[in-house]
């Protein structure tokens, strides 16, 4: 089924049957494409003895670790059809994964983030507050997963303003520019989860400030690894922010390696996988698919990539699936929760990967 198709359907519609028989012709579909145009991955897949006739679903696939994005320059199109480079968080020293999107990729991945995140806020477009810093949107070809996640949310604003300076410092006066202009208005904030928490809430707390956000709208993403080693909870997250009024607070999950598809947290606190992804739970030791309730290793799976072969990843996240077609929330499809890091893995979330830079704090 063309992507097209996929648009036209509510993006948690299907169960998780339905969706799988109608998913899986796009994930063979993207294997053999793949296949063809990228070599350093036919290799891979040869080296592995890949056989695509025998896949019977979407756990029979192969998978890359999204380590290898950061050793191997992967893709799948000429490189002057390359109109966007995007770079996954690293701290210093590290390596990062470069991830090559033609002009169909770009343009499908904000296609989908749009249905997507208008399924959760509904269509109209919200004065757009982003606590992050002007400074990160610097370069628009080549640029990291933080730009691309301002650059991908802001669609779905207006009037955007930044919380913070270029020391990523609270601007105090900026935030009380755009509350004023716009009060009175539903809002939409927008944030990298340690972000939010270091230099939006600890801050306000600090100067004494309590503005009222209880027209307001967060979601934010980007890693809770760094909030962990602090102790901060996503329920502890969540009931400070509500100091401020903020009663919708939405996380959502997802890989630079994977951009668009990203899975969206409903009402009731679960991640999804919408109509246009899939989500496996992996043994570590065995790589065997886990039932509901038992934690392992993620592996996403996307339509979107054409470009680069990042339609079927394993990560370094560990997780643990919730169930399927049976969310209170009333999405359809698997639902699930990611437990954190592995602890040998590096810090690779966007605001996990910017508090590592900061030392200890």
């Amino acid at each position: 089924m063309p992507l097209e198709e996929f648009l036209g359907q509510a993006p948690y519609a299907l169960g998780q049957a339905a969706k799988a028989e109608k998913i899986l012709p796009e994930f063979l579909r993207l294997t053999a494409g793949h296949y063809d145009r990228c070599p350093p991955y036919r290799r891979i897949l040869d080296g592995l003895g890949t056989d695509l006739a025998a896949v019977r679903g979407a756990a029979d696939l192969p998978f890359l670790p999204v380590s290898l994005f950061k050793r191997l320059d992967l893709l799948s199109v000429a490189q002057d059809e390359v109109v966007k480079t995007l770079t996954s968080s690293g701290t210093t020293g590290q390596a990062v994964s470069k991830i090559f999107l033609d002009r169909r990729t770009a343009a499908n991945q904000q296609k989908v983030l749009a249905r997507l995140v208008g399924d959760l806020l509904g269509p109209a477009r919200r004065p757009l507050l982003v606590i992050d810093s002007p400074s990160v949107l610097k370069e628009r070809r080549l640029f990291s997963a933080r730009g691309a996640g301002i650059l991908g949310f802001s669609i779905f604003g207006t009037d955007r303003a930044f919380a913070l300076d270029d020391e990523m410092k609270l601007d105090a006066e900026a935030l009380a520019v755009f509350l004023d202009k716009h009060q009175g208005r539903d809002l939409l904030l927008f944030g990298f989860t340690f972000m939010v928490w270091r230099h939006f809430f600890r801050e306000l707390e600090q100067a004494g400030l309590k503005p009222d956000l209880s027209r307001a709208v967060l979601v934010h993403g980007g890693g809770w690894k760094k909030l962990a080693a602090e102790a901060v909870s996503p329920g502890e997250f969540k009931a400070a922010l509500g100091r401020f009024g903020l009663t919708r607070i939405h996380d959502y999950y997802g890989l630079a390696e994977q951009t668009g598809a990203v899975h969206m947290e409903c009402e009731r606190g679960h991640l999804h996988a919408s109509i246009f992804s899939d989500l496996i739970i992996r043994d570590p030791v065995t790589f065997a698919p886990q039932g509901f309730g038992r934690p392992g290793l993620v592996q996403t799976l996307s339509i979107l990539p054409e470009s680069y072969p990042g339609h079927s990843l394993l990560t370094e996240d560990e997780g643990v699936l919730l169930g399927e077609d049976d969310c209170p929330c009333g999405r359809r499809g698997k639902y699930f929760h990611i437990l954190g890091r592995l602890k040998a893995a590096e810090t690779r979330g966007c605001g996990d990967t910017y508090a590592a830079g900061l030392g200890s704090l």
